[in-house]
């Protein structure tokens, strides 16, 4: 489903995961800049959005996800996964209650899984599971901006700013009204300094949310009854995650970024050394420059100099997970 956004003057196109929305208008710089101001907006209309309505939808959320929201205040915004039975990650909700309908949203093309999930799953409760993708998009209003949510349109307010759930018959008209538009990876190159995980970028098939810090916004540790909670009390009771999430400063005089999937190794090992783990985002920074996150093995020592990538990028590592 590709955005009518694309239509705007010098938009270029995502690729891979982000396919259907822009990965920037021209001037990636200025976006990120505009976007870290407070200024502009970000098209996200290629996630998927999932309602959940119904009297039992919080009670019976609440048995399914790694977060509390059994008594979820309606407009409270919050995170949750749902995990494997093995405790790895195979969801990440982003959610709020608007005092009927349970809205979130997920990874492009992740909702048909969810949804498939959340229906063998409903038994006798009372609730209705409804794939909302076709007639909502996800737009993103940073932190401090002033632009107005058009009357009628679902609100999910956080630290970070403002996921609306708008109308997809309206996202034109919004973008007239409260441009500038932002590229996507002006927002990626922000959620990698602010050392925020995503789905499919910061985990592969074996990811706990021990690793990534999930722990701190996305799991209640104080909850039990969800799939995957045994493996979740137990890592965090012996307090050893087999990786770690870490946040690299990259070699600013390499051309080339590291891609996702490309290996991390010690730089005293040099190009063949031993594989301790791999980038999951890179990104360049208006200000810090080419930066980067990565899943590296626990036992990492914290100060060691790395290199990352086909070309062997030197990295220096700030701790974003502590072992």
């Amino acid at each position: 489903m590709n955005s009518p956004l694309l239509s705007l003057p010098g938009a270029v196109a995502a690729e891979g995961q982000d396919e259907g929305v822009a990965a920037h208008y021209g001037d990636l710089f200025r976006e990120q800049r505009s976007l870290a101001a407070g200024a502009g907006f970000v098209d996200l209309s290629h996630r998927g959005v999932v309602a959940v309505s119904g009297d039992d939808r919080l009670s019976w959320l609440h048995l399914l996800l790694t977060q509390h929201v059994s008594e979820l205040p309606q407009g409270h915004a919050t995170e949750a996964l749902i995990l494997s039975a093995n405790g790895h990650i195979e969801h990440a909700l982003y959610l709020v209650d608007d005092g009927a309908t349970v809205w979130m949203h997920t990874e492009p093309g992740s909702q048909d899984a969810l949804i498939a999930y959340l229906e063998s799953m409903r038994f006798f409760y009372r609730v209705e599971i409804a794939d909302r993708t076709e007639e909502y998009a996800v737009v993103h209003l940073p932190a401090g901006s002033i632009a107005e949510a058009p009357e009628g349109t679902v609100v999910r307010e956080t630290a970070h700013g403002r996921d609306l759930f708008l109308p997809r018959s309206g996202l034109k008209s919004f973008a007239d009204e409260s441009g500038p538009a932002i590229g996507l990876l002006a927002y990626e190159a922000l959620r990698v300094e602010a050392h925020r995980p995503r789905l499919g970028m910061e985990t592969d098939h074996r990811t706990i949310p021990h690793e990534l810090g999930w722990l701190g916004t996305a799991v209640h540790l104080e909850k039990g009854c969800y799939r995957g909670q045994e493996t979740v009390a137990r890592v965090h009771n012996l307090g050893k995650p087999p990786r770690r999430l870490v946040f690299l400063h990259l070699d600013g005089s390499d051309v080339r970024l590291p891609v996702h999937g490309d290996s991390v190794r010690l730089a005293e090992d040099g190009p063949e050394g031993r594989k301790l783990g791999f980038i999951t985002t890179a990104a360049r920074h208006h200000e810090l420059g080419p930066i980067a996150l990565a899943l590296i093995k626990r036992n990492v020592p914290v100060d060691a100099p790395l290199i990352a990538g086909e070309d062997a990028t030197a990295a220096a590592q700030e701790v974003v997970v502590a072992p």
